[in-house]
């Protein structure tokens, strides 16, 4: 079963336009599926997985196998595999001009966006797609089984449960132990503590150097290792909204696990009961919100405020010259911090929305409103 996924018509709206398009995103999120689903709309093409070794066999000679396929739309899935066939690609479509000639996929974008970069400029456009949203399976999947499976198709799908936590073990073993090897230096020992860590400090700013205090390796490690989580899909940072308001503020990004499933695994949080009487429950809820913004607004900026003094808003994002203050709040009965409300003065924002797992709406002031997750979405596409 296809389950369809916001960014497909940008995806084929990109091949009418560009000669090349990228779909970039973490393993197992679902990029093959889509790949797939929008290639039926274009009968002449053809699909190569590079990680299969009779696909990789047909490239022996790329430039005879391009020109041999030269009307059709070549699609490379796991295109990180062969980063040396970029400038050949680049010819190929200098050479025959038009758009819609080659998709590739890949989910290594620090290797993908370095080669694609220097030989594709000007000839490529890029969309990350993943793991599901909330919005993409809200008819499948109840909102607090979502917050434990996580989006990843084969864990938010999941018929039970317990396949759904297998899955997501194998999935952090198998990145720990096998992807990883893709770079050298990296201690796969050291990356899975540091994951786990980054688990236990989903929504805050990092201190790097204490988390190399307590695994034993220098600040710059730590910084080279999440800059790797973060060019693998693994972790998000979200950069201060530094306002020109004379008050010291601080100036460090917000960290966050992509996939709020993915959080609970490592942090051994198997059921919606445990969640539910977990403290990380209201920085996981963080991470779902934070998730519908980018997966519903593809190029959106995402800032987070806070000051010396602790006052804080978890997100502000401008909208067509409107400035939108975004809190989240983990509660059927949400109410704002004296900090929040401080924060809200600094910086004045247009609206305010507390987001919570409310399937109503109600104000709380008159630019202040209590909305849920879809809701948000929803009234923000109308500001769009």
């Amino acid at each position: 079963m296809f389950i369809p996924r916001d960014i497909e018509w940008r995806v084929v709206e990109s091949l009418l336009e560009n000669p090349v398009t990228a779909i970039i995103g973490s393993r197992q999120c679902g990029k093959t599926t889509l790949a797939k689903q929008v290639v039926k709309d274009f009968p002449n093409s053809i699909f190569l997985d590079l990680e299969r070794p009779s696909d990789l066999a047909r490239l022996e000679n790329p430039e005879l196998f391009f020109q041999s396929h030269k009307e059709k739309l070549i699609c490379l899935d796991e295109i990180q595999r062969k980063p040396e066939i970029f400038p050949l690609i680049r010819s190929m479509v200098d050479e025959w001009g038009g758009y819609g000639h080659f998709m590739i996929l890949g989910s290594a974008s620090v290797q993908l966006l370095r080669q694609s970069s220097e030989s594709l400029a000007g000839r490529i456009a890029y969309h990350t797609l993943n793991p599901f949203i909330y919005s993409e399976i809200d008819q499948l999947v109840d909102l607090n089984s979502y917050m434990v499976k996580g989006g990843y198709p084969r864990s938010a799908l999941a018929k039970s449960s317990k396949s759904s936590e297998n899955w997501k073990h194998n999935f952090v073993q198998s990145y720990v132990e096998r992807d990883l090897f893709q770079w050298g230096g990296v201690s796969s020992t050291t990356m899975y503590r540091l994951w786990k860590m980054l688990a236990h400090l989903n929504g805050q700013v990092v201190n790097h150097s204490r988390l190399g205090n307590s695994l034993g390796v220098s600040s710059v490690t730590i910084r080279n290792y999440i800059d790797l989580l973060s060019n693998t899909f693994m972790v998000k940072q979200v950069p201060p909204y530094l306002p020109n308001i004379g008050k010291r503020l601080i100036k460090s990004a917000k960290l966050y696990l992509y996939d709020p499933g993915i959080i609970c695994t490592l942090l051994e949080i198997a059921s919606v009961e445990q969640l539910l009487g977990n403290p990380v429950f209201g920085s996981l809820w963080e991470t779902v919100v934070l998730n519908q913004l980018y997966g519903s607004f593809p190029g959106i900026s995402v800032y987070h405020y806070r000051t010396s003094q602790a006052n804080e808003l978890d997100f502000i994002i401008e909208m067509r010259g409107r400035r939108i203050a975004i809190e989240c709040k983990a509660s059927l009965s949400p109410n704002l911090t004296k900090g929040n409300y401080s924060s809200i003065n600094d910086i004045k924002p247009d609206i305010t929305y507390v987001v919570a797992p409310v399937n109503d709406s109600w104000p709380l002031s008159e630019k202040i409103m209590v909305i849920g997750i879809l809701e948000l979405i929803k009234e923000l596409a109308a500001q769009a």
